[in-house]
């Protein structure tokens, strides 16, 4: 079976195309620029020209284009956004034109607009399939036809619509917390897949989430798709690197470049986590917080008025702090850490971590694909690319 799993973050997009004929290792993947980033340059670009700005498509994760489309604005250029797009920088409108400067505009103002010549027009999205289909094309890999899909799995960070008035770290967390009451059976990796969903699941208040699933369906393939959240993903994914899977008892980190998401593991389940901005952190900051996760003492509110998301532990009983495993593009923050982490290295390669976790997801979300995958990922013998030509 082949599943292609694509991990969405900040600096990266992370493409992995599974397929269970194959050693893990021997599987296709790219590392390229993040969706947001793309859009970036393609702002700055236009900044520079003097352009107007136009910008159509979803809602996408925010950051550098944020950044971009407020320089635009502030330099004197004209940014005009459908609503769907200007989620993509605060699910307030009214913030996104009173504080960026962003003109909203319908359908038949678009239309208007990509008629002039000092117009440029910009498609927020953060999963492009046709995008990514035509890079594995010009390797001579058709998903469409000879390498054909059983599945997509897509990872990104959500911060779910916030009601007015609400915290949108609070809500964050409120959700995360939610999603860490279901009740799941089985061993602790299952714990994972209540942060992942079938496309026609997910929650109504993951904008983010939905947007993806959205421009998937208009790009008229029919291929399942499951969505996760990024920062399980890639603690799912460190979790099969065989130093960090055969402890008990861990703490395992993803140190992202906006995020910081640790996870308490007992031996049946997830007895604990938080969630932090990696810019409010350093390393002395993150070592005392993982120690304050493994005695129990960590609360949510300390974490929250640290400007963090929150902490949540379903066990305040104190557990020796043997064995910290960290992954995350921001793990060298870590490296002198005193606990000693280990930086997880799964299938050789920690970039695609949170892939690895969405391939392993899928086996719970859909049990068809359970035993291809997990006998893949458990080291089953396979073979190699040209066998399969």
């Amino acid at each position: 079976m082949r599943l292609l799993a694509v991990d969405v973050g900040t600096g990266t997009q992370d493409i992995f195309l599974f397929d269970s004929d194959l050693e893990v290792e021997n599987c296709f993947k790219m590392v390229m620029p993040s969706p947001t980033m793309m859009v970036a340059r393609a702002v700055k670009a236009a900044t520079r020209r003097g352009d107007s700005l136009l910008l159509t498509g979803v809602t996408m994760g925010g950051g550098p284009s944020a950044w971009a489309t407020r320089d635009h604005a502030q330099a004197g250029h004209a940014v005009y956004a459908t609503p769907d797009a200007a989620r993509s920088f605060n699910d307030d409108l009214d913030a996104v034109v009173a504080e960026m400067g962003v003109q909203l505009v319908g359908d038949d103002e678009v239309l208007a607009l990509r008629r002039r010549d000092d117009v440029v027009a910009v498609e927020l999205r953060d999963f492009d399939y046709p995008a990514i289909a035509r890079a594995f094309e010009s390797f001579g890999l058709d998903l469409a036809h000879q390498h054909t899909l059983d599945g997509i799995a897509v990872a990104v960070f959500d911060h779910g619509n916030a009601p007015l008035d609400y915290s949108d770290r609070q809500f964050r967390f409120d959700y995360l917390a939610e999603r860490m009451q279901v009740d799941v059976r089985g061993d602790r990796l299952n714990g994972f897949g209540v942060f992942a969903f079938h496309a026609e699941h997910i929650p109504l208040a993951m904008t983010r989430m939905q947007a993806v699933a959205d421009a998937y369906a208009a790009d008229g393939v029919d291929t399942p798709l499951i969505v996760m959240d990024t920062a399980p993903a890639a603690i799912l994914g460190a979790l099969l690197d065989p130093q960090v899977g055969r402890h008990e008892r861990l703490i395992v980190a993803n140190v992202g470049n906006f995020h910081t998401l640790a996870f308490r593991l007992g031996p049946e389940r997830i007895e604990g986590m938080f969630e932090h901005h990696t810019g409010h952190l350093d390393q002395a900051r993150l070592d005392d917080l993982i120690v304050a996760l493994a005695d129990g003492t960590l609360t949510r509110q300390a974490i929250f008025e640290d400007r963090g998301h929150g902490a949540l532990l379903h066990t305040r009983d104190p557990m020796p702090l043997d064995f910290v495993g960290i992954t995350g593009p921001r793990r060298g923050m870590m490296r002198a850490s005193r606990h000693s982490p280990y930086l997880a290295v799964p299938f050789g390669d920690m970039m695609i971590a949170g892939c690895f976790g969405l391939v392993r997801v899928c086996a719970d979300l859909a049990p068809e694909w359970a035993e291809p995958i997990l006998a893949s990922l458990g080291g089953a013998e396979r073979g190699a690319p040209w066998e399969y030509l």
